[in-house]
């Protein structure tokens, strides 16, 4: 993972070079470069070398998905959304380059994101890279992430908020782009339909598994252990999992998603398989 997250940040740090205008770039990488945990990619790359495919092949792809998450912090940060101040330890965009920057710096990620997978991506047929393109736009709008935080941002305060309405959420805002990262990588990676939508049921466990342990760390972990603000669901009044099904029922729901994502994994080589497994269990088992 360490190797993987490394060749992430080394392609990251070429993709998006120090150019003119200077402000924007600068503020492009402060959030691009500011570390993380390059989930998304890896998962991109690992769900490509499974289906048979190179680390190389998928790595446009990879830089993308993680332009994109990177994005989508940079605009959930904005005093019009969630109002932080901290952000991978550090202070979020607009506390540095204003308001302004940090929203043309996510509009430019978000377009470069698109660019970079069609014209860096190589080795495979048009048709792949389109079908690519196609997963990584629908998990950004209307079925995906902005659906997500559309209903979020409306759902706080709401009293009446059951476990469908929560997952809706957190199925689109959540694992819809963790789900694009994975089915890209299988998809360029030359696997054939069954294997994709097998490597779909995976992300979406894995996805909806994500945010359950992020709802249990929000109430769980400090601030500075998680490296952005602890406690904030609870005072923006969000429904969380540990809100609606306490702390342990929320472990347990976390523990059957790791479960049933693995169960997809069964009929694939399990060497080739090894990598996904260890990012479901590391996504289970993280602690920030």
């Amino acid at each position: 993972m360490l190797q993987k997250a490394n060749s992430v940040n080394n392609a990251l740090e070429k993709a998006v070079i120090l150019r003119n205008p200077l402000k924007i770039h600068e503020s492009m990488r402060y959030s691009l470069l500011a570390g993380g945990k390059r989930v998304r990619p890896m998962l991109c790359i690992a769900a490509c070398e499974l289906a048979g495919g190179q680390e190389s092949t998928a790595m446009p792809a990879a830089c993308a998905v993680e332009m994109i998450h990177t994005m989508s912090l940079i605009h959930d940060d904005l005093p019009c959304m969630d109002n932080d101040d901290l952000r991978r330890g550090h202070p979020t965009n607009h506390k540095v380059f204003g308001e302004d920057v940090a929203v043309l710096a996510g509009d430019a990620l978000l377009a470069f994101a698109f660019e970079h997978l069609a014209a860096a991506t190589k080795g495979v047929s048009p048709e792949r890279i389109v079908r690519a393109v196609f997963e990584l736009a629908k998990c950004i709008g209307t079925e995906g992430l902005v659906a997500g935080q559309v209903v979020d941002l409306y759902s706080e305060g709401l009293t009446e908020v059951g476990l469908e309405h929560l997952e809706f959420i957190h199925v689109h805002k959540t694992a819809a782009l963790l789900e694009a990262s994975v089915v890209m990588g299988a998809i360029l990676g030359g696997a054939d339909d069954e294997d994709v939508e097998k490597m779909r049921k995976f992300a979406r466990c894995i996805g909806l598994l994500f945010q359950v342990v992020d709802d249990i760390l929000d109430v769980t972990k400090s601030s500075q252990e998680l490296g952005k603000t602890a406690g904030k669901d609870l005072v923006a009044d969000k429904t969380t999992y540990p809100k609606l099904l306490g702390i342990e029922k929320s472990r347990e729901l976390a523990e059957k998603l790791n479960r049933e994502a693995q169960e997809q994994l069964l009929g694939f080589d399990s060497v080739k398989a090894a990598p996904l497994v260890a990012l479901a269990n590391y996504i289970a088992y993280r602690d920030n």
